[in-house]
């Protein structure tokens, strides 16, 4: 699976997630996710409203935007980013592409 797939309303982002990070990063990983270091503890849903304020930040679309779709408790999550696909491809291409 790549890191993202594009959909009808927007894409889904695979993204591969590291709570208690020192700052909050979001950066290219693997042709399969992205990698975000968050800074928030993964308590009380903490890190996973980090990750979605920072994912919407990275693609400048708000916070409703963006909706956790699976891995609310695990490392590795999957998000839905609503808007204009092809518009959030070429961010995601532009920016998180895994280096070859």
């Amino acid at each position: 699976m790549p890191a993202w797939t594009e959909r009808d309303d927007g894409i889904v982002l695979a993204v591969r997630v590291t709570p208690r990070a020192g700052r909050d990063l979001l950066a290219a990983g693997t042709d399969a996710h992205v990698v975000a270091r968050l800074a928030a503890a993964p308590v009380d849903g903490k890190a996973n409203a980090a990750l979605v304020a920072l994912v919407a930040a990275a693609f400048a679309v708000p916070k409703r935007a963006v909706t956790l779709i699976g891995g609310d408790t695990a490392r590795l999550k999957r998000l839905h980013i609503a808007g204009d696909p092809h518009m959030l491809a070429k961010i995601a291409a532009g920016r998180y592409e895994a280096a070859a």
